[in-house]
């Protein structure tokens, strides 16, 4: 089997595997990380069937929707990818950068580092900027049944990987918490200068919010 087959078997995997996601965390949004991710590779020198493997199933089973177990994703992909006999040197550096990809809090120390890993986790974390980001974070808000914003209840910035994961503060504060901080978080050049673009739209969308919020 070609690499090439590997691939478009993985997406069909992928699809059929999140067919009933909730909305911020379903297959457009693996296509999304999948497509960015292939245009930060190409300023990068990087395995791109790692890369490619890597953004497809970075969120094969999030944590966020399975009891905040970090286990499944990386057995479901193992599994899969043991299936279509990709080499298993392959496979595990795709299973780390499933276990290595996510924010966590932001305190969280990295375990793993390689520049596959520095690209999906661009991609990832540029779908949480922007005008998708704000999409996907009302979308999980409102999934959680979280209100959209209380005064009286400060961002937290100083969470633990576990506080970060029971958190149950409104939406808005999500994005002091996370999504403001991700443009310091970029590893690549170009994943920096797309996040800017969606940093500052998203700063725009907080003004326009307090100010309707008065």
């Amino acid at each position: 089997m070609t690499t090439e087959e590997q691939i478009n078997k993985t997406i069909i995997f992928v699809k059929d595997t999140l067919a009933n996601s909730e909305g911020g965390h379903d297959w457009f949004h693996t296509e999304r990380v999948y497509k960015n991710a292939l245009l930060i590779a190409k300023g990068e020198k990087t395995n791109a069937f790692v890369v490619s493997l890597g953004a497809l199933l970075h969120d094969i089973a999030d944590s966020k929707f399975h009891n905040g177990d970090e286990t499944i994703g990386p057995k479901i992909a193992r599994e899969f990818l043991f299936k279509i006999n990709v080499d298993s040197v392959i496979i595990e550096h795709v299973i780390k950068i499933i276990e290595n990809i996510s924010f966590k809090g932001g305190n969280e120390a990295q375990k793993f580092y390689s520049t596959e890993l520095n690209v999906v986790q661009d991609a990832d974390r540029l779908d949480a900027m922007g005008a998708i980001g704000i999409a996907r974070c009302f979308n999980y808000g409102g999934f959680k049944n979280r209100p959209l914003y209380n005064p009286d209840i400060k961002p937290n910035l100083n969470m633990t990987k576990e506080e970060y994961k029971t958190s149950n503060a409104p939406t808005i504060n999500h994005f002091h918490e996370k999504l403001l901080l991700l443009k310091d978080k970029m590893n690549t050049k170009t994943g920096r200068a797309l996040a800017m673009e969606r940093h500052n739209y998203m700063l725009g969308f907080l003004d326009q919010f307090y100010k309707e919020w008065q």
